[in-house]
């Protein structure tokens, strides 16, 4: 006897596939709510980013390097930083 008009998936592959189906969307509802949540104010949200501790600017960083190599001279360097708005050392 024939039930479930001969679609027989009760003790086959479908069980099995139907848990990795359901476990997918699951994993996919999951992500789709993280990445509306990271979005909701326009911008990613990279904490790693922001656990790093606050440093020189790019600016200042090459203002350094360029006093490193010699191409300023401190009175120069002096000036460019006090144009950049930060303390010297």
């Amino acid at each position: 006897m024939m039930w479930g008009n001969g679609y027989n998936m009760g003790w086959g592959w479908g069980w099995p596939v139907g848990l990795l189906l359901l476990i997918g969307i699951v994993l996919l509802v999951i992500w789709a709510v993280r990445a509306g949540a990271a979005n909701r104010d326009g911008r990613r949200d990279d904490s790693m980013a922001d656990s790093r501790p606050p440093g020189p600017s790019t600016a200042r960083q090459v203002l350094d390097e360029r006093f490193a190599k010699g191409e300023l001279d401190a009175d120069e360097y002096r000036q460019r930083l006090t144009v950049l708005g930060e303390k010297g050392k």
